[in-house]
This record gives C-alpha cells, structure tokens and sequence, in this order.
C-alpha cells in the first residue's frame, strides 16, 4: 500500500527530488525475502535520485540507532537512465518503521533533520511484527511472463486427479477442491492468504504474479515447490520496472523463498529464468524441449532430475536412473497435436512439479491426457471452436511471446501451400505495454495475418491514448508489409463477428482475447459452433500437414 503521495516538483522551485513511492512489503519482494520497506525517488537529472537515495538510506540508518534499534541491511535499486532510485530495508515493527521511512523522506528531500525527526519519533508506538501465514500443507508457487495461468491448473488438475484437494489462485478466481469461491485476479498476497486459511486442503497452488510481488509482496513465508515459466518483455516501464533484468529480480522472489528440501523447477531455455537456479536453495529440476541442452547435463550430474521433450515425448530423467516416458507430446490436448510449443514447455514445467511433489508417474501422465483446452479446464487459453470448416481461436495472447506462439499455432492448423486458408486475426492488448511492444505486436501481426483487425480493450487502456494506441498497431503492421485497411472495433466479440462475416471454409480466424472470453465463448455456441476435441485436432493437423 502507498503510505505517502508523489510530491510533484514545482519547475519554478529549488527542489531538484520528489518522493515517487513509499511502499510497505508484506511479504518477500524484489529485494529482500522477508518484509520490507521500499522508498523510491525521482528527478529530471540523472544522479540526483541516487544522492535522495543514499541520504534517505543513512537516515534510516542513524535514526535506528538513536533509538537504540539494530541497524538494517540496505537495498539500492536505480534506473537505467539514473533518473530514479530506490532503497529498502526489512522492518520489524510496522507502525515504527513505516514512520521511521517516512522521517527518512522529510531529511533526503530537505523537509526534515535528524534531531528532530529523532525526537518525534520516541513517542511512536512500535505496531505489529510481520505476519504470514504458514503452510499446513505443501505450497506449490508458479511465476513467468507467459503460461502462469495454464501451469498452475494443470498441476492442480494432475495433483486432483491423484487424490489431493488442491486450493489455487489465478487471474480467474480462488478455488477449493476444483469449485471456484471468490472471482476475480487472487494472484497476489491476498490470493495466497485466502488459500493457506483453509483447514481441508492438502495442497496450494498459487500462481504468483508481478504486480502482487511488486505491490505488497508475496503472501507465504516458503513453497515447497517453485516454478518459472520464462521471462519476456512485458508490463515494463510500470512500478519501477524497466527492463527484462529488473523484471527477472522481481519474479525471483519467488524462487528464493523455496525451501531447501524443496524444488525449483526452471525454463532451463530462458536465459533470465535459468539463472535464477544461483538464487535458490533448492534442488534444481530444469525444464527443456532440446533435450541435449547444457543445462539438463548440468543438473543430472548434481544428483538432479530434468523434464525434456525427446522424439516427441515428454520425458522425465533422474540421475543413475533410466529415463521415463510419461505421454506423447502429441497426446496431451493443451499442444494442438503437438505444434502448441509452448504448451509442450508448459506441460513439462507440471510434469517436473507434479513429480517433485511425489505423484506417481501414471497419475501425471493421465493427467497430462485428460487436461483439455475448453472453458472449463483452461478457459481463454487456446479455446478452439468450428463451423463448416472455419476455424475460431480464443486466447488470451497478451504480449509478444503468446502472439507469437498463437500464430505458431495458427499456421499448423492452416498447413503449407498457396491454396491454404486465410488466417483472420484479431489483434489488441492493455494499455499498459511499452510503444515498443505494441509496435512489435503490431509487426507480427502484419506479417502473419491476411485480414487484420483491432480489438480495443477500452476498460484496459490504463492511461493510454485509444486513438493514439491503434495507431502504433498499425504502424507496426504496415512496416511489417501489411497493406489493407486495418479496422478497430470497441469489443472483443464485435472483432470476431466482423472476421467471421467474411471468412470460408478452410480459415483460421483468431481473436486475442482478455474480458470477453465468456460472452464470446456463449455467441460461438449460439451461432453453431462446436468445440473442437483433441481428435479432431490431430485430423485437422494432420491434414494440414499433408497439404491436403
């Protein structure tokens, strides 16, 4: 929670620093993996901050020591272009230290001095010591820029299928034993709380996002078992965040509170997600489709286990041991028949979790099978749907990895050869993402798509200009090559209605969708659409494939 408001810089005054943030961390955090206090300054020159920074932090310093506290350790953050800066430092007492940050504040922007401060502070009462709930149960804590929401409920669909009740969190809701409690985003402190409260689960299942880490921290001492789906551009220029560094620290946190008889099981791909294995004091269980990738060797000499796709099985390796096929890749429904790459990642990051936390390897594979891509198992994620040989995707492609990997899956069901259908595509995110990545969201779009829309997120557009915003899309598009009109519609459903209009036989219409999944999803069924089952999939893939 934000306990001081931004102070503005006058242009016309002498004071060269503004207060951006001071926040309270309840949980573990980009900085520390216990409570903390975080301050962040701001200037117009680079340099300054870091002089606000460093003055508020021997502040903090100097004042606990007068009133006769341990001195904390200090965490220094600052911004590429050095126009910002943050420190922070653990606290133990809530109400003393909140004020202790607060009186640092007044002394780094010249509002205050030590003397006094000091002598305003020996009256505050101390308030409450951190509090977090501990586990009755095996925590299982998921975290990445794309696949959280698919990996958390296909573990909690494999660890059901084995006879635990699970308590989740997702962007979806809270829920127990399989029976959704409390709608809404639960993928922050409060989300974990809810769940790690209730007496009759066996095990947790948190997905664990930036936001909740960055804005409170996260909401559980340890887990037993972390995971870390990739790392990639996203959400950058909010909250401090900058780049894909800085954004790894922050989903690190994670990895770091996992407890040293637990696992981390990591995308042994990504760069960023694979060095956080220096980070935990877990053991390592790397996830990898190139099964003779360094990393697997790395961790199966330590002792490890590693999770691979092997001619075209998912595969489960432990050192001294044979390996162990668990499905094909093509058998497990959330990969299109096997061309839904990122998917296959995602199904070896649950596999590898499920085995860490002990389900036997038949259990897994049988849940691996029977996890589907409708609503009801993974709602919005590649949800497939077909009338009279036209294809519709809903999927909740939101930056440029999940475009990239629903295009991926677009081209397969289309197959190759200038006779194949048309891909129809739908194309639109929040706000909240960098010109930059619209403009590369836009460019991939271009390249792919025959016939292109927008679909606005007006509820979304957190602080962005609307026009102003499908404009960057275009731009992107048209260098891309794309050279037709580029329409925007206000809804979701209105972006497909309009694709569909003009679609036959044979097209993949696809609409990135976030807010409307579930009246698109009723407006599909009212206009004679069917599901599509895995069978039907591995028809229509194979029949692309062949060219046919």
């Amino acid at each position: 929670m934000s306990i001081l408001p931004a102070m503005p810089v006058d242009p016309r005054s002498t004071a060269p620093v503004e207060l951006l943030e001071l926040r309270v961390l309840d949980g573990a955090n980009r900085f520390f993996s216990v409570p903390a206090m975080k301050l962040e300054f701001g200037a117009g020159r680079p340099g300054v901050a870091d002089k606000a920074a460093a003055v508020a932090g021997d502040a903090v310093r100097q004042i606990r020591a007068g009133l006769g506290l341990p001195i904390p350790r200090l965490a220094t953050r600052r911004s590429a272009d050095g126009r910002r800066a943050a420190i922070a430092f653990p606290w133990q007492r809530r109400t003393l230290d909140q004020a202790i940050a607060e009186a640092a504040t007044r002394i780094a922007i010249g509002e205050g001095s030590l003397s006094g401060e000091l002598s305003a502070l020996r009256s505050v009462a101390p308030g409450s010591r951190p509090a977090l709930p501990s586990p009755r149960c095996p925590v299982v804590a998921i975290t990445g820029t794309n696949g959280k929401s698919t990996t958390t409920r296909l573990v909690a669909h494999i660890a059901t299928g084995a006879g635990h009740r699970v308590g989740m969190t997702n962007s979806d809701g809270i829920y127990v034993g399989g029976t959704l409690v409390e709608a809404g985003d639960w993928t922050g402190f409060g989300g974990a709380g809810r769940v790690l409260a209730d007496p009759g689960i066996s095990l947790a299942v948190l997905e664990t996002a930036r936001g909740g880490i960055l804005l409170r921290g996260i909401g559980h001492r340890a887990n037993d078992v972390s995971v870390v789906t990739n790392v990639s551009p996203d959400h950058l220029g909010l909250q401090g965040i900058d780049t894909l560094d800085e954004l790894a620290e922050v989903k690190a946190a994670v990895v770091r509170i996992t407890r040293r008889t637990g696992w981390t099981v990591l995308n042994a791909q990504d760069p960023r997600a694979w060095e956080m294995r220096r980070a935990t004091r877990a053991q390592v269980y790397p996830f990898s489709l190139d099964p003779d990738l360094p990393a697997v060797g790395e961790a199966l000499a330590r002792g490890g286990r590693a999770a691979i796709l092997r001619r075209g099985w998912l595969v489960l390796e432990r050192a001294g041991q044979p390996p162990a096929r668990v499905v094909r890749a093509a058998d497990v429904p959330i990969t299109v028949a096997g061309h839904a790459r990122h998917n296959i990642a995602n199904a070896l990051a649950a596999a590898a979790t499920a085995d860490a936390l002990g389900i036997p390897l038949e259990r897994i594979a049988a849940g691996l099978r029977s996890f589907g891509r409708d609503d009801a198992s993974n709602p919005g994620r590649l949800n497939l749907w077909e009338r009279a040989g036209v294809l519709a995707i809903v999927d909740f492609a939101h930056n440029e990895e999940g475009l990239r990997s629903l295009l991926d899956v677009c081209r397969a069901l289309l197959g190759p050869g200038p006779d194949r259908g048309a891909l129809r595509l739908a194309v639109g995110t929040a706000g909240d993402r960098t010109d930059a990545i619209l403009h590369q969201i836009g460019r991939l779009a271009g390249a792919a798509a025959r016939d292109l829309v927008i679909c606005e997120k007006r509820h979304y557009l957190r602080g962005r200009d609307l026009a102003a915003m499908n404009e960057i899309l275009r731009a992107g598009a048209r260098e891309a090559g794309y050279r037709g009109e580029i329409e925007a519609y206000p809804t979701e459903l209105a972006s497909l209605e309009a694709l569909l209009s003009r679609a036959s036989a044979g097209d993949v219409v696809a609409v990135m969708t976030h807010v409307e999944r579930t009246e698109i999803g009723d407006w599909l069924a009212g206009a004679g659409f069917g599901r599509v089952s895995p069978e039907r999939v591995a028809e229509l893939v194979g029949r692309a494939t062949r060219g046919a």
